[in-house]
């Protein structure tokens, strides 16, 4: 059983443990032994990037003495997004990849996410190892490392080379949740010929994700507006995930983008027989997708199991509502940068602008997150297991309701979804009600 690791890696408050300079040097020993069990002759390679927290450089420098003390070498990309690491690892020829970051988390939290060399997040069993290996491991002294400001470069110009068309004449605003993209999303689309405005772009260190970015997207759609930009884009803190405006200010999900790039895999005579989504993917994508002759496929929340889902199925298309986006062909996981250089090359080339791009209904769906004590098992609670069961019996075959706890945080997350909105809402709230009652939340 896994103690450390979640569903997005290690995550926590920075400075206590598991994110104390010793654990996570122990992670980086961990990491670095498992590679040299390899047997390569060369000393293993490991890319180590992260996000703007002012944790981030202290945790980096404990994972670097980590990974020095059995013999591996570091190559530190700096300030990155977490899939440029796990570009990076591919391009470098690299062993694993490490992104230090805390994604959409406050900036008193920090992570650490985990690549293999083909740069994909490793598997629940490769992680349960190496935790094993973390508790039977000493740590080591910090060691500094200095960024290879290449490496960003190097992954600046991977972004614009997947792009089919040029955006040259487009104007983007760009919202980097004072995050890992800052630098770097603003570049990529300046380079692919865009005009760019970038706001959220000034981190320093605390406010990372503060009212700005891809959870907090309705000052992004109001300044696309203003601005007479032609889309916007909101990244979180590590920007592997992404929502979008059009020049109107209507909010895209990542739905809605895989419903629009659904529509252009037709177009380009690649029609899937199938799309990857999540258990969260709202039953109007599945409706939309299925009148066009594509099956939804649902995997369960996190990213990492979408990709594992698609490799099962064979599909090129996978995402999550949250606005982490796989294309197959292009990366090997959610790139909010890259998801909206295609997105805004598919508006160059119709000419048609994104307010006019083909959408779906979307069923009325509500999700409310309570906070908990502990993960207690549902059915060790069942005054709340029967309040489910009558919620389900409400919703009458013509809905959905899904109860699930967090990876990443204390919370326990219901969502509510059905054709009566009214009803949708009654439910929502009066589950929230019953989950404080029972699991002892705020």
């Amino acid at each position: 059983m896994r103690h450390l690791f979640g569903t997005d890696g290690i995550r926590g408050e920075a400075g206590v443990p598991p994110l104390d300079p010793e654990t996570v040097s122990r992670v980086g020993a961990a990491l670095g032994s498992s590679l040299r069990d390899e047997g390569k002759a060369e000393p293993p390679l490991v890319v180590v990037g992260g996000d703007t927290r002012e944790s981030t450089d202290g945790i980096v420098a404990a994972l670097a003495g980590g990974l020095a003390s059995r013999g591996a070498r570091v190559a530190c990309a700096g300030v990155v997004p977490t899939p440029a690491v796990a570009w990076l690892v591919g391009a470098l020829g690299a062993d694993a990849g490490v992104s230090v970051s805390a994604s959409h988390n406050p900036w008193r939290d920090n992570g650490i996410k985990l690549f293999s060399r083909d740069g994909r997040k490793l598997p629940d069993a490769v992680e349960a190892a190496i935790e094993r290996r973390i508790e039977a491991t000493d740590g080591a002294a910090p060691r500094a490392v200095s960024a290879d400001p290449s490496l960003p470069r190097l992954y600046v110009e991977h972004l614009a080379g997947t792009l089919p068309h040029r955006l040259d004449g487009l104007s983007v605003l760009i919202d980097a949740a004072h995050g890992a993209a800052f630098e770097v999303a603003p570049l990529a689309f300046r380079s692919a010929g865009a005009r760019v405005e970038a706001v959220a772009a000034s981190p320093d260190g605390r406010n990372i994700n503060e009212a700005c970015g891809a959870l907090h997207p309705g000052a992004m759609a109001r300044a696309t507006v203003a601005g007479g930009a032609d889309l916007g884009l909101a990244l979180d803190g590590d920007a592997d995930r992404i929502v979008l405006s059009d020049g109107a200010g209507r909010l895209l999900d990542g739905d809605d983008v895989l419903y629009l790039w659904t529509h252009e895999l037709i177009r380009e005579g690649r029609k899937p027989a199938a799309v990857v989504g999540t258990v969260m993917s709202n039953y109007g994508l599945e409706r939309a997708l299925a009148a066009l002759g594509v099956k939804l496929l649902r995997a369960p929340v996190g990213d990492r199991y979408v990709v594992e889902e698609m490799a099962r199925s064979g599909s090129l298309l996978g995402g999550e509502p949250s606005g982490h986006l796989i294309r197959s062909d292009l990366t090997t996981t959610g790139d909010g940068t890259l998801t909206g250089l295609h997105l805004a090359a598919l508006v160059a080339a119709s000419g048609r602008p994104l307010a006019d791009q083909p959408r779906f209904v979307h069923l009325p769906q509500l999700l409310r997150n309570v906070r908990v004590k502990e993960r207690v098992p549902i059915e060790q609670a069942p005054l709340f297991a029967d309040e489910l069961t009558r919620a389900e019996g409400r919703l009458a075959g013509a809905g959905r309701l899904l109860v699930r706890y967090s990876g990443t945080e204390p919370l326990l997350r219901i969502m509510v979804e059905g054709e009566d909105a009214v009803l949708v809402e009654q439910l929502a709230e009066h589950l929230a009600a019953r989950a404080r009652e029972a699991f002892g939340g705020a």
